[in-house]
């Protein structure tokens, strides 16, 4: 019988549970890796940006850009894989949109470290507070 193992038919090992946090959190981590990579190019915020307006033609999103179609392509194609957008064909047309899902990834994770780094700041000034009673205090006891 292997470590970890009940030893009774049909149950899962106690392991297994925490094996799938971490796969799930593997997961989660290179979902945002895919999306920051793509969202690290001026070009594809901008066109999150016009995405987050409604669905657009690949051609509507090369618009204002002075990059050839081959460049365009690419770029679409890095939020494609980065699961951001959304790409379906309509007729001729590829009609590009935002997938809910990957902003809210993205949304999620920097209200968390939002939050994180609110919370140090209010300790740190905490600290600071008190350290400034603490001066004013001893300020006042040197006092003659």
């Amino acid at each position: 019988m292997r470590q970890g193992d009940s030893g009774a038919p049909g149950r899962r090992p106690s392991h297994g549970l925490a094996i799938l946090r971490v796969i799930h959190y593997r997961l989660v981590v290179n979902n945002l890796d895919a999306a920051f990579a793509a969202l690290a190019d001026p070009t594809r915020r901008a066109m999150v940006v016009k995405l987050a307006r409604g669905p657009a033609s690949v051609r509507e999103l090369a618009e204002p850009f002075a990059l050839s179609q081959q460049m365009i392509s690419k770029h679409v194609a890095s939020l494609v894989r980065a699961e951001i957008v959304l790409k379906r064909r309509r007729g001729r047309q590829s009609v590009c949109t935002l997938s809910p899902a990957a902003i809210k990834a993205v949304a999620d994770w920097t209200l968390d470290c939002q939050r994180l780094w609110e919370e140090r700041f209010d300790r740190l000034d905490a600290v600071l507070q008190d350290m400034k009673r603490e001066e004013k205090d001893h300020g006042r006891s040197d006092e003659p």
